[in-house]
């Protein structure tokens, strides 16, 4: 995993945060220690690296198996998009600051993902989310299911006040696992991503995340894609069985 970027976290960031508040959850894989969230991108550089990218990227999180990181890792495979089909989406949940900045044994992560993953991949994310209590349904580190919705919301400047007050207000109604997380270091804001888990692709259809319609005048792009848990590419992760 690249972890250059997460030193950069700061504290004028940091003083805004809203409080955290663990959720109750049916089913909870790991009770969070902290709201923050690292999700990244990643893609064969083309078609032939396709298959040496992959054994290469399980090699790689063999490596922090070994390394004994306590992190939990999951991975996700894009299925449903029109521009990421098939890119893979790796991501660590429920952390505290503390522990981003503090990952195990960085020079040697970077040196076996250079030599691992680094020669067939392109990168084209890295970001630390911030998990939104109040607008959820769970606790934010996301039940290991088969499948996830994704959503990412773009809102024009100085929306975020009434997107969240909105989402805040249907938040009772909710009766499934709805995680949203504020983007804060790593792309352009304001940016909100929302992560569904569902045990197959009915569940997605059937249950389609629905925003309230006053959030229509604030919302400037949403994009909805449909993901795929790789449960031969998870670390500290036990993947929900299909009952």
């Amino acid at each position: 995993m690249k972890d250059i970027w997460i030193r950069i976290v700061n504290s004028a960031i940091l003083a805004g945060l809203l409080p955290f508040a663990a959720l109750s959850q049916t089913t909870t894989p790991s009770q969070p220690h902290g709201p923050f969230a690292r999700i990244a991108i990643m893609r064969a550089i083309n078609e032939s690296h396709t298959v040496d990218f992959e054994a290469g990227y399980i090699r790689h999180l063999e490596w922090h198996r070994q390394a004994k990181d306590p992190f939990n890792w999951y991975s996700y495979s894009v299925w449903a998009s029109d521009e990421r089909q098939r890119w893979i989406i790796y991501a660590t949940f429920g952390h505290t600051a503390e522990e981003l900045s503090n990952p195990v044994s960085p020079a040697e992560d970077e040196r076996d993902s250079a030599i691992n993953v680094l020669p067939h991949v392109q990168f084209t994310g890295n970001t630390i989310y911030e998990f939104l209590p109040a607008l959820s349904h769970g606790n934010g580190v996301p039940t290991a299911t088969a499948r996830v919705e994704y959503t990412t919301v773009d809102l024009k400047y100085g929306a975020e006040r009434a997107f969240e007050t909105a989402l805040a207000e249907q938040q009772p109604r909710l009766q499934y696992e709805t995680l949203w997380y504020r983007l804060a270091v790593g792309g352009n804001a304001p940016r909100y991503v929302c992560l569904r888990p569902r045990k197959d692709l009915a569940g997605i259809l059937e249950d389609r995340n629905q925003l309230p319609e006053k959030v229509s005048g604030v919302v400037a792009k949403i994009t909805i894609e449909s993901l795929n848990l790789r449960s031969n590419m998870l670390v500290n992760v036990t993947q929900e069985p299909v009952r």
